[in-house]
């Protein structure tokens, strides 16, 4: 790590994504460019007079084509060069970047140092781009230190536009704005404008400093169920006895509601009794599952739901992955999704 009076280092991990293209002066085609040269495409970065480095997918993938194996080589690359740098910025493509971050943020166990996801809706190339903003207010994110000289941000977050938003709490709400992501459920971590303006009362710190530890293995046997009206329940019991699956995220109306007819119910209730943990979050953008607020939400808690809180989606599938990876069992699964392990939903440690 550098000290208070050194350069700051950055590690730049290029994954893919919009942001890294840049059209062809001859076909016109959209193509991802060397980062190598990430100084002759954004000038503007040798102004903040620090030391970068970069790691690159190749291929770039589309983030679309995002998944577990690929949350692997990120964290990996993390971990391989965790003592070598002040922060770490990852490019990424929009349309799983909440995934990604959710994922990293379980993987990536007493993390003291900034993982700061960022991309863009236009390439970095265009005239217009806000990639260009997006990828230097990431690194000057991810170069900030607090009074202590210690690292400002100590987690995984989203930069987008003009927010700082904690990775495991942030949902991509827009195929087309600018500012593409929100926190509904929790507060910004910082406020971008003519100055960043850090909100420290809600960053993440951990009660201890120990090594990272990085937790590679994810269980792909996990899925969403959600909820619609006119959902059969041959439909629902074909989905509840997919083969190998161990864990779902349902996805409910409300504060956690869900029809209350013995259709539902009982293969509900069959596949909780053969052992399939299935965790309750709301379809709502914003709110929490409330198992006490309404009947038709207790009968679920009643028959073994987990209730997910104020969980996002993408928080929940990544931390049922996350957990069966690390060999839990169903009992052990249910235990820690009512536990907050990173700051992904609203409840008391106890």
């Amino acid at each position: 790590m550098t000290s208070n009076n050194s350069r700051p280092k950055i590690l730049i991990i290029y994954t893919g994504g919009t942001i890294g293209m840049i059209e062809n002066p001859e076909t016109k085609v959209l193509k991802p460019f060397d980062f190598t040269h990430l100084i002759d495409n954004v000038p503007k970065i040798k102004m903040l007079n620090y030391d970068i480095d970069n790691i690159q997918f190749d291929p770039p993938i589309d983030s679309s084509n995002m998944g577990i194996n690929h949350w692997g080589q990120i964290a990996k690359a993390i971990e391989a060069n965790y003592d070598s740098y002040d922060g770490f910025v990852i490019l990424h493509g929009t349309d799983t970047m909440a995934f990604t971050a959710s994922a990293l943020s379980f993987m990536l166990e007493n993390l003291n140092k900034p993982v700061i996801i960022t991309g863009s809706q236009l390439p970095i190339g265009e005239v217009r781009t806000d990639g260009e903003e997006n990828l230097i207010t990431a690194m000057q994110v991810a170069a900030a230190r607090n009074s202590h000289g210690e690292a400002m941000v100590q987690e995984v977050a989203i930069l987008f536009e003009n927010h700082l938003l904690r990775g495991n709490r942030s949902s991509k709400v827009s195929a087309d704005n600018f500012n593409a992501f929100m926190s509904t459920n929790y507060p910004e971590l910082a406020r971008i404008g003519l100055d960043i303006h850090f909100h420290e009362e809600v960053l993440y710190r951990t009660d201890h400093k120990r090594p990272l530890l990085v937790h590679e293995n994810m269980d792909p046997n996990v899925m969403f169920i959600v909820l619609h009206p006119g959902m059969t329940r041959s439909t629902l019991e074909h989905m509840l006895n997919t083969p190998g699956i161990k864990g779902v995220v349902l996805k409910t109306y409300g504060a956690g509601n869900s029809p209350s007819d013995e259709w539902f119910t009982t293969p509900i209730q069959e596949a909780i009794q053969r052992g399939l943990v299935i965790l309750n979050v709301t379809q709502c953008v914003n709110g929490s599952v409330n198992s006490n607020l309404y009947d038709t939400g207790n009968t679920l808690a009643r028959a073994g739901v987990i209730s997910g809180n104020d969980i996002t989606s993408e928080a929940a599938i990544t931390k049922m992955m996350y957990l069966f990876g690390m060999g839990k069992t169903n009992v052990q699964v249910k235990k820690y999704l009512q536990y907050s392990i990173c700051g992904e939903m609203t409840v008391k440690n106890n």
